[in-house]
Protein backbone atom coordinates (compact mmCIF):
# COMPACT_ATOMS: atom_id res chain seq x y z
CA UNK A 1 0.00 0.00 0.00
CA UNK A 2 1.27 3.31 -1.15
CA UNK A 3 1.11 6.06 1.53
CA UNK A 4 -0.59 9.50 0.68
CA UNK A 5 2.50 11.26 0.06
CA UNK A 6 3.59 8.50 -2.51
CA UNK A 7 0.36 8.95 -4.27
CA UNK A 8 0.57 12.39 -4.66
CA UNK A 9 4.20 12.07 -6.08
CA UNK A 10 2.44 9.36 -8.76
CA UNK A 11 -0.21 11.86 -9.42
CA UNK A 12 2.39 15.09 -10.78
CA UNK A 13 4.16 12.33 -12.65
CA UNK A 14 1.26 11.29 -14.45
CA UNK A 15 0.17 14.76 -15.04
CA UNK A 16 3.32 16.14 -15.97
CA UNK A 17 4.67 13.27 -18.59
CA UNK A 18 1.18 13.21 -20.01
CA UNK A 19 1.57 17.13 -20.31
CA UNK A 20 4.81 17.35 -21.47
CA UNK A 21 5.65 13.89 -22.82
CA UNK A 22 9.09 14.22 -21.38
CA UNK A 23 10.63 11.90 -18.51
CA UNK A 24 10.16 13.63 -15.40
CA UNK A 25 12.62 14.12 -12.26
CA UNK A 26 12.67 14.95 -8.81
CA UNK A 27 13.62 18.51 -9.23
CA UNK A 28 10.89 19.13 -11.70
CA UNK A 29 8.15 17.78 -9.61
CA UNK A 30 9.50 19.55 -6.53
CA UNK A 31 9.54 22.93 -8.95
CA UNK A 32 6.00 22.36 -10.14
CA UNK A 33 4.08 20.76 -7.37
CA UNK A 34 3.48 22.00 -4.01
CA UNK A 35 4.52 18.40 -2.49
CA UNK A 36 5.78 20.03 0.78
CA UNK A 37 8.94 18.01 0.78
CA UNK A 38 12.38 18.57 -0.17
CA UNK A 39 14.20 16.65 -3.64
CA UNK A 40 15.60 14.10 -1.63
CA UNK A 41 12.42 12.99 -0.06
CA UNK A 42 10.61 12.77 -3.48
CA UNK A 43 13.47 11.13 -5.07
CA UNK A 44 13.04 8.21 -2.01
CA UNK A 45 9.31 8.08 -2.91
CA UNK A 46 10.13 7.74 -6.39
CA UNK A 47 12.49 4.56 -6.09
CA UNK A 48 9.46 3.53 -3.85
CA UNK A 49 7.10 4.06 -7.06
CA UNK A 50 9.66 2.43 -9.09
CA UNK A 51 10.15 -0.54 -7.25
CA UNK A 52 6.48 -1.22 -7.18
CA UNK A 53 6.24 -0.99 -10.62
CA UNK A 54 4.49 2.23 -11.00
CA UNK A 55 7.15 4.36 -12.70
CA UNK A 56 10.27 3.36 -14.64
CA UNK A 57 13.08 4.58 -15.99
CA UNK A 58 13.17 4.67 -19.75
CA UNK A 59 16.67 5.70 -20.33
CA UNK A 60 20.28 6.80 -18.27
CA UNK A 61 18.22 9.84 -17.58
CA UNK A 62 17.26 10.84 -13.95
CA UNK A 63 13.42 10.96 -15.47
CA UNK A 64 10.64 8.66 -14.61
CA UNK A 65 7.52 7.94 -16.79
CA UNK A 66 4.62 6.04 -16.11
CA UNK A 67 3.96 2.32 -16.30
CA UNK A 68 1.08 1.05 -17.35
CA UNK A 69 0.18 -0.10 -13.65
CA UNK A 70 0.84 3.71 -12.79
CA UNK A 71 -1.72 5.02 -15.38
CA UNK A 72 -4.30 1.94 -13.61
CA UNK A 73 -3.81 3.63 -10.54
CA UNK A 74 -4.26 6.83 -11.41
CA UNK A 75 -7.54 6.21 -13.27
CA UNK A 76 -8.84 4.20 -10.53
CA UNK A 77 -7.49 6.20 -7.03
CA UNK A 78 -6.00 9.36 -8.15
CA UNK A 79 -8.13 11.39 -10.72
CA UNK A 80 -11.48 12.05 -11.12
CA UNK A 81 -13.46 12.01 -14.77
CA UNK A 82 -13.07 16.06 -15.91
CA UNK A 83 -16.47 18.01 -15.76
CA UNK A 84 -17.25 19.75 -19.40
CA UNK A 85 -17.77 23.46 -19.57
CA UNK A 86 -20.97 25.04 -20.28
CA UNK A 87 -18.87 25.89 -23.69
CA UNK A 88 -18.41 22.77 -24.53
CA UNK A 89 -21.72 21.21 -23.67
CA UNK A 90 -23.45 23.61 -25.90
CA UNK A 91 -21.44 23.05 -28.95
CA UNK A 92 -21.90 19.62 -28.29
CA UNK A 93 -25.47 20.15 -27.73
CA UNK A 94 -25.61 22.06 -30.97
CA UNK A 95 -23.66 19.69 -33.11
CA UNK A 96 -25.55 16.42 -32.55
CA UNK A 97 -28.81 18.18 -32.48
CA UNK A 98 -29.17 18.51 -36.02
CA UNK A 99 -28.69 14.87 -36.88
CA UNK A 100 -31.15 13.61 -39.44
CA UNK A 101 -31.21 10.07 -38.75
CA UNK A 102 -29.33 7.37 -37.33
CA UNK A 103 -26.69 7.28 -39.97
CA UNK A 104 -26.02 11.14 -39.84
CA UNK A 105 -25.96 10.96 -35.58
CA UNK A 106 -23.26 8.01 -35.73
CA UNK A 107 -21.31 10.53 -38.87
CA UNK A 108 -21.88 13.89 -36.40
CA UNK A 109 -20.23 11.51 -33.29
CA UNK A 110 -17.36 10.18 -34.14
CA UNK A 111 -16.35 13.58 -35.63
CA UNK A 112 -17.10 15.19 -32.67
CA UNK A 113 -15.40 12.76 -30.60
CA UNK A 114 -12.40 12.40 -32.24
CA UNK A 115 -12.69 16.78 -32.20
CA UNK A 116 -13.01 17.34 -28.74
CA UNK A 117 -10.72 14.16 -27.37
CA UNK A 118 -7.92 14.52 -30.14
CA UNK A 119 -8.18 10.77 -30.46
CA UNK A 120 -9.41 8.25 -32.53
CA UNK A 121 -13.15 7.96 -32.13
CA UNK A 122 -15.28 4.70 -32.73
CA UNK A 123 -19.05 4.24 -32.66
CA UNK A 124 -20.77 1.78 -32.76
CA UNK A 125 -24.41 1.92 -34.88
CA UNK A 126 -27.10 0.35 -32.60
CA UNK A 127 -27.92 -3.43 -33.63
CA UNK A 128 -31.08 -5.01 -34.37
CA UNK A 129 -30.95 -7.05 -31.71
CA UNK A 130 -31.41 -4.48 -29.32
CA UNK A 131 -33.84 -2.50 -30.67
CA UNK A 132 -37.70 -2.13 -30.50
CA UNK A 133 -40.54 -1.45 -33.36
CA UNK A 134 -41.27 2.07 -33.90
CA UNK A 135 -43.70 1.97 -37.26
CA UNK A 136 -44.41 -0.04 -39.79
CA UNK A 137 -44.57 1.23 -43.36
CA UNK A 138 -46.01 -1.10 -46.63
CA UNK A 139 -46.11 1.10 -49.25
CA UNK A 140 -48.03 0.22 -52.97
CA UNK A 141 -45.01 0.75 -55.99
CA UNK A 142 -46.39 -1.13 -58.85
CA UNK A 143 -49.67 -3.32 -58.63
CA UNK A 144 -47.47 -6.31 -57.31
CA UNK A 145 -44.35 -5.28 -56.09
CA UNK A 146 -44.33 -3.33 -52.11
CA UNK A 147 -41.75 -1.96 -50.61
CA UNK A 148 -41.86 -2.70 -46.60
CA UNK A 149 -40.05 -0.15 -44.14
CA UNK A 150 -39.33 -1.61 -40.42
CA UNK A 151 -37.93 1.66 -38.24
CA UNK A 152 -36.58 0.99 -35.07
CA UNK A 153 -36.51 2.78 -31.87
CA UNK A 154 -32.71 3.31 -32.63
CA UNK A 155 -33.45 5.50 -35.62
CA UNK A 156 -32.37 2.04 -37.96
CA UNK A 157 -34.44 1.54 -41.34
CA UNK A 158 -34.17 -1.57 -42.95
CA UNK A 159 -35.92 -1.98 -45.80
CA UNK A 160 -36.93 -5.19 -48.22
CA UNK A 161 -39.12 -5.41 -51.24
CA UNK A 162 -41.87 -8.04 -51.04
CA UNK A 163 -43.01 -9.50 -54.50
CA UNK A 164 -47.28 -10.23 -54.24
CA UNK A 165 -48.47 -13.19 -55.67
CA UNK A 166 -51.86 -10.97 -57.01
CA UNK A 167 -52.49 -7.40 -57.64
CA UNK A 168 -52.88 -5.82 -54.32
CA UNK A 169 -55.54 -4.07 -53.23
CA UNK A 170 -55.26 -1.24 -51.17
CA UNK A 171 -57.58 -1.08 -48.52
CA UNK A 172 -55.67 -4.53 -47.96
CA UNK A 173 -52.65 -2.41 -47.58
CA UNK A 174 -54.20 -0.08 -44.99
CA UNK A 175 -55.68 -2.80 -42.66
CA UNK A 176 -52.62 -4.85 -42.91
CA UNK A 177 -50.42 -1.50 -41.92
CA UNK A 178 -52.43 -0.81 -39.31
CA UNK A 179 -52.64 -4.05 -37.65
CA UNK A 180 -48.89 -4.55 -37.99
CA UNK A 181 -48.39 -1.61 -36.24
CA UNK A 182 -50.77 -2.22 -33.42
CA UNK A 183 -49.21 -5.67 -32.81
CA UNK A 184 -45.59 -4.88 -33.19
CA UNK A 185 -45.09 -1.25 -32.20
CA UNK A 186 -43.17 -0.93 -29.08
CA UNK A 187 -41.90 -4.67 -29.03
CA UNK A 188 -38.45 -5.52 -28.75
CA UNK A 189 -37.17 -7.52 -32.43
CA UNK A 190 -36.20 -11.00 -30.44
CA UNK A 191 -40.23 -10.79 -29.20
CA UNK A 192 -42.05 -9.67 -32.16
CA UNK A 193 -41.60 -13.08 -34.07
CA UNK A 194 -44.07 -14.21 -31.93
CA UNK A 195 -46.31 -11.64 -32.17
CA UNK A 196 -46.49 -11.72 -35.87
CA UNK A 197 -47.33 -15.45 -35.79
CA UNK A 198 -51.34 -14.30 -34.75
CA UNK A 199 -51.69 -11.79 -37.52
CA UNK A 200 -52.05 -13.90 -40.47
CA UNK A 201 -54.72 -15.53 -38.93
CA UNK A 202 -56.95 -12.31 -38.64
CA UNK A 203 -57.58 -11.85 -42.00
CA UNK A 204 -59.54 -13.86 -44.51
CA UNK A 205 -58.13 -17.07 -46.43
CA UNK A 206 -58.37 -14.65 -49.66
CA UNK A 207 -55.95 -12.17 -48.46
CA UNK A 208 -53.69 -14.72 -46.29
CA UNK A 209 -51.09 -15.03 -49.77
CA UNK A 210 -49.98 -10.86 -49.47
CA UNK A 211 -50.21 -11.29 -45.86
CA UNK A 212 -47.83 -14.16 -45.10
CA UNK A 213 -45.44 -13.14 -47.87
CA UNK A 214 -45.08 -9.17 -46.16
CA UNK A 215 -44.70 -11.30 -42.49
CA UNK A 216 -42.28 -13.93 -43.86
CA UNK A 217 -40.48 -10.37 -45.11
CA UNK A 218 -40.84 -9.31 -41.87
CA UNK A 219 -39.75 -12.45 -39.87
CA UNK A 220 -36.19 -12.12 -42.25
CA UNK A 221 -35.66 -8.75 -40.98
CA UNK A 222 -36.25 -9.49 -37.49
CA UNK A 223 -34.27 -12.04 -37.33
CA UNK A 224 -30.89 -11.52 -39.98
CA UNK A 225 -28.21 -10.15 -37.70
CA UNK A 226 -25.81 -8.77 -40.30
CA UNK A 227 -22.69 -7.37 -39.80
CA UNK A 228 -22.14 -5.32 -36.53
CA UNK A 229 -21.29 -1.64 -38.20
CA UNK A 230 -18.80 0.88 -36.57
CA UNK A 231 -17.39 4.46 -37.69
CA UNK A 232 -14.12 5.04 -36.70
CA UNK A 233 -12.70 8.93 -37.08
CA UNK A 234 -9.61 11.28 -36.60
CA UNK A 235 -6.87 8.89 -37.61
CA UNK A 236 -4.98 12.03 -37.92
CA UNK A 237 -4.83 12.41 -34.35
CA UNK A 238 -2.56 9.51 -34.17
CA UNK A 239 0.68 12.19 -35.39
CA UNK A 240 0.63 12.82 -31.80
CA UNK A 241 2.42 9.49 -31.23
CA UNK A 242 5.15 11.12 -32.42
CA UNK A 243 7.90 10.25 -35.01
CA UNK A 244 8.38 6.58 -33.84
CA UNK A 245 5.62 5.28 -36.46
CA UNK A 246 6.92 1.71 -36.87
CA UNK A 247 6.82 0.61 -33.27
CA UNK A 248 3.60 2.86 -31.97
CA UNK A 249 1.59 4.39 -35.29
CA UNK A 250 1.96 1.09 -37.70
CA UNK A 251 0.30 -1.14 -35.30
CA UNK A 252 -2.61 1.18 -34.37
CA UNK A 253 -3.17 1.81 -37.75
CA UNK A 254 -3.33 -1.45 -38.67
CA UNK A 255 -5.64 -2.71 -35.86
CA UNK A 256 -7.94 0.10 -36.84
CA UNK A 257 -8.52 -1.54 -39.90
CA UNK A 258 -10.05 -4.64 -38.29
CA UNK A 259 -13.49 -3.91 -37.08
CA UNK A 260 -13.48 -7.87 -35.14
CA UNK A 261 -10.91 -5.94 -32.99
CA UNK A 262 -12.56 -2.60 -32.36
CA UNK A 263 -15.84 -4.44 -31.62
CA UNK A 264 -13.81 -6.45 -29.09
CA UNK A 265 -12.71 -3.43 -27.47
CA UNK A 266 -16.19 -1.80 -26.87
CA UNK A 267 -17.52 -5.19 -26.27
CA UNK A 268 -16.77 -4.92 -22.53
CA UNK A 269 -18.93 -1.13 -22.23
CA UNK A 270 -22.43 -2.72 -22.08
CA UNK A 271 -23.03 -0.13 -19.40
CA UNK A 272 -24.61 3.74 -20.39
CA UNK A 273 -23.62 4.10 -17.03
CA UNK A 274 -20.09 3.26 -16.79
CA UNK A 275 -17.06 4.05 -18.20
CA UNK A 276 -14.45 1.26 -19.57
CA UNK A 277 -10.92 2.02 -19.27
CA UNK A 278 -8.38 -0.13 -20.57
CA UNK A 279 -4.70 0.64 -20.46
CA UNK A 280 -1.81 -0.78 -22.43
CA UNK A 281 -1.31 -4.48 -22.03
CA UNK A 282 -4.90 -4.95 -20.82
CA UNK A 283 -6.33 -4.40 -24.31
CA UNK A 284 -6.29 -7.66 -26.10
CA UNK A 285 -4.65 -7.14 -29.21
CA UNK A 286 -0.62 -6.99 -29.36
CA UNK A 287 -0.59 -4.12 -31.67
CA UNK A 288 -2.70 -2.40 -28.93
CA UNK A 289 -0.01 -2.11 -26.10
CA UNK A 290 1.02 1.28 -26.43
CA UNK A 291 -2.76 2.69 -26.17
CA UNK A 292 -5.39 3.35 -23.82
CA UNK A 293 -9.16 2.73 -24.66
CA UNK A 294 -11.92 5.00 -22.70
CA UNK A 295 -15.80 3.71 -23.71
CA UNK A 296 -19.19 3.81 -22.48
CA UNK A 297 -22.58 2.44 -23.53
CA UNK A 298 -25.04 4.77 -24.77
CA UNK A 299 -28.70 4.21 -25.13
CA UNK A 300 -31.36 4.17 -21.80
CA UNK A 301 -30.37 3.82 -18.46
CA UNK A 302 -30.65 0.74 -17.54
CA UNK A 303 -29.42 -0.76 -21.00
CA UNK A 304 -26.57 0.43 -23.59
CA UNK A 305 -28.08 -0.36 -27.68
CA UNK A 306 -24.30 -0.05 -28.57
CA UNK A 307 -20.97 1.70 -27.65
CA UNK A 308 -18.42 4.11 -28.59
CA UNK A 309 -15.30 5.46 -27.36
CA UNK A 310 -11.83 6.29 -27.86
CA UNK A 311 -8.34 5.28 -28.61
CA UNK A 312 -5.57 6.90 -28.01
CA UNK A 313 -1.81 6.99 -26.90
CA UNK A 314 -1.55 5.38 -22.89
CA UNK A 315 -0.16 9.14 -22.13
CA UNK A 316 -3.62 10.73 -22.16
CA UNK A 317 -5.24 13.35 -20.50
CA UNK A 318 -7.49 10.62 -18.92
CA UNK A 319 -9.56 12.97 -16.77
CA UNK A 320 -10.51 14.95 -20.02
CA UNK A 321 -10.93 12.18 -22.14
CA UNK A 322 -12.94 10.17 -19.72
CA UNK A 323 -15.41 13.50 -19.01
CA UNK A 324 -16.10 13.74 -23.03
CA UNK A 325 -16.15 10.83 -23.79
CA UNK A 326 -18.98 10.21 -20.96
CA UNK A 327 -20.87 13.65 -22.05
CA UNK A 328 -20.81 12.73 -25.91
CA UNK A 329 -22.48 9.39 -24.99
CA UNK A 330 -25.30 10.80 -23.08
CA UNK A 331 -26.17 13.35 -25.50
CA UNK A 332 -26.74 10.65 -28.18
CA UNK A 333 -28.57 8.63 -25.95
CA UNK A 334 -30.84 11.66 -24.99
CA UNK A 335 -31.07 12.48 -28.98
CA UNK A 336 -32.03 8.83 -29.96
CA UNK A 337 -34.45 8.85 -27.06
CA UNK A 338 -35.83 12.03 -28.37
CA UNK A 339 -36.01 11.72 -32.03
Amino acid sequence: MLDERKLDVLRAIVEDYVATHEPVGSKTLVDRHNLGVSPATVRNDMAALEEEGYITQPHTSAGRIPTDAGYRLFVDKLSTVKALSPAEKRAISSFLVGAVDLDDVVRRTVRLLAQITRQVAIVQYPTLSRSSVRHIEVVTMTPRRLLLVLITSTGRVEQRIVEAPDDVDEQLIVDLRSRLNSALTGQRLADAATSLESVTETFAPADRPLVTAIVTSLLETFTVEGEQRIAVGGAANLTRYGDDFERNVKPVLEALEEHVILLKLLGEATNPQTLTVRIGHENPYEGLATTSVVATGYGSKSEALATLGIVGPTHMDYPSTMGAVRAVARYVSQILADS
